[in-house]
């Protein structure tokens, strides 16, 4: 996405569904950010609904919060933001008070540096990986969820990638979804544990 200057106005995604349907998310476009069309997060999230109600979210590149605020309008318990760039959590932190999310977490942090150490012991149910292209970071992310034990059981992800990019696979990694639009590819994976597939 081409850089603003100041004096343009924000750009705007808007809810699709849930009980913040309709209602619109200012950004502030940022190089690298590249929020996830509508018609993307319309395919996705109707993916991820058998599973998204009480889920708990990470959302590792949130960029313009497209992504873990659809969640936590569609019923998510919780949502952990990951993003660097100042103007874009000004913002996120402006959106979350916009709606009063409060179970959205917005953490001001490099991803790969927050995911080398899992003090925590934390686990997640949804993870959203969508980074930025030119980065190339899905390989180095997908291998510090494993060894991190981000996980839950049965975890799903939802990976979007340049569709000239082969998708990640890791062993333990189950391909439930695979579709393109334009030049994008967008997928969604579940954690298997080494026991055996999902029932």
């Amino acid at each position: 996405m081409a850089k603003k200057t100041p004096n343009q106005a924000p750009e705007s995604v808007r809810i699709i569904a849930g009980k913040w349907r309709s209602r619109l998310l200012k950004f502030s476009a940022t190089e690298g950010l590249r929020p996830t069309g509508s018609r993307i997060r319309e395919t996705l999230f109707n993916w991820l609904a058998p599973s998204i109600e009480g889920a708990r979210c990470l959302d590792l590149f949130a960029g313009s919060g497209a992504l873990c605020f659809e969640a936590l309008s569609r019923g998510a318990k919780h949502c952990v933001a990951l993003e660097n760039n100042r103007s874009a959590i000004a913002q996120l932190n402006s959106n979350k008070g916009l709606l009063n999310a409060g179970g959205l977490t917005i953490v001001a942090t490099d991803t790969l540096k927050f995911l080398e150490k899992n003090t925590e012991k934390s686990q997640f149910d949804v993870v959203f990986l969508d980074p930025p292209f030119d980065k190339k970071l899905h390989s180095n992310v997908v291998q510090l969820l494993i060894e991190g034990m981000w996980l839950a059981k049965n975890a799903l992800i939802y990976c979007e990638l340049p569709l000239t990019e082969p998708q990640p696979m890791p062993p333990n990694w189950q391909l439930l979804k695979d579709k393109a639009a334009g030049n994008v590819r967008f997928c969604l994976f579940a954690y298997v544990e080494q026991s055996g597939l999902i029932k």
